[in-house]
């Protein structure tokens, strides 16, 4: 494929959104910071127009702290970006306390690093603030079972330029330096004019219950992983009749469709449940709401 030269821009983006808290003339100011980046595996850089009210202070006090930013809390953050400092007192826009560092942590951030800067260096109409991390915190329901943070229960939102728009964190797709070993989530197909919908309502003959489970629980994740056009399989099951199992499932085509009850993994189900079954109802349907997306996806 032959690529576009689209002149000298800046393209790494998206990037996490940040509102960074900072004190500035004995009150404390926020301020959205779209422009974060890493060096090395224990430093921040923080680079923010010259023009900022926020600057001031950093430059004095050598402290920040970066919040993430979560959907809940973005009208907020949005505004804190758009009004400056300088003519506006931000500082109850945040319920915060001051970190153990000093640096004020806002309260609904699911995740605050507190930052000590080390270093100050300048490019044209920016002041870039080298920091090293003194405290990180982070809301218990982001934390994995064994403590350490899982980004699919963070969902931090992401900050284009120079279209200015906000999007939200995609779906895991892979484990890094494994794929080889488990296979991620291929890249998924738009839904298309005849995309298909569909609620499949089984009743399993009991003594079967768990081994079709186990059948349906394999079909789908190889479905979800390895088919473009396999855009939901999410199977439940009633509570007050577990023989009950409802799958819904959404496919981007018809050609999607054909493909998938074609593949060898759908027909090996099949196959195998056959004698499990009781009975099958297949129902199509039609989203209220077609522009409300499922987002279906295997960790």
């Amino acid at each position: 494929m032959e690529k576009k030269n689209i002149g000298n821009l800046l393209a790494l983006y998206p990037k996490p959104m940040t509102v960074v808290g900072a004190e500035v003339g004995g009150k404390v100011n926020w301020l959205v910071v779209g422009h974060t980046g890493i060096i090395g595996h224990d430093r921040i850089l923080v680079s923010m127009s010259k023009s900022h009210y926020t600057n001031q202070g950093i430059r004095k006090s050598r402290k920040l702290s970066i919040n993430l930013v979560s959907r809940e809390m973005l009208p907020k953050a949005d505004y804190v970006g758009s009004v400056s400092g300088a003519s506006v007192d931000k500082s109850g826009v945040f319920d915060y306390h001051w970190g153990e560092n000093g640096s004020p942590v806002i309260d609904a951030s699911p995740l605050t690093m507190e930052c000590e800067v080390v270093d100050i260096f300048e490019t044209e109409g920016f002041d870039n603030f080298v920091c090293s991390v003194a405290n990180t915190y982070a809301a218990p329901d982001v934390l994995d079972d064994s403590g350490r943070l899982d980004y699919t229960r963070l969902k931090p939102v992401l900050f284009t330029f120079p279209g200015y728009s906000y999007l939200a964190t995609g779906e895991v797709i892979g484990k890094c330096l494994n794929l080889d070993k488990q296979p991620g989530m291929c890249a998924k197909e738009p839904m298309a004019a005849d995309g298909i919908v569909r609620l499949s309502e089984i009743e399993v003959h009991p003594q079967y219950l768990d081994e079709y489970m186990k059948h349906a629980a394999e079909v789908g994740e190889i479905s979800l992983r390895t088919e473009p056009g396999v855009l939901t399989m999410y199977a439940v099951r009633k509570k007050e009749n577990p023989c009950m199992v409802t799958i819904l499932e959404t496919y981007a085509s018809r050609d999607a469709y054909e493909s998938h009850i074609a593949s060898e993994h759908f027909r090996k189900y099949k196959r195998e449940t056959l004698h499990m079954v009781r009975s099958l109802t297949i129902s199509d349907q039609t989203p209220l709401n077609p522009t409300n997306k499922l987002n279906n996806f295997i960790q």
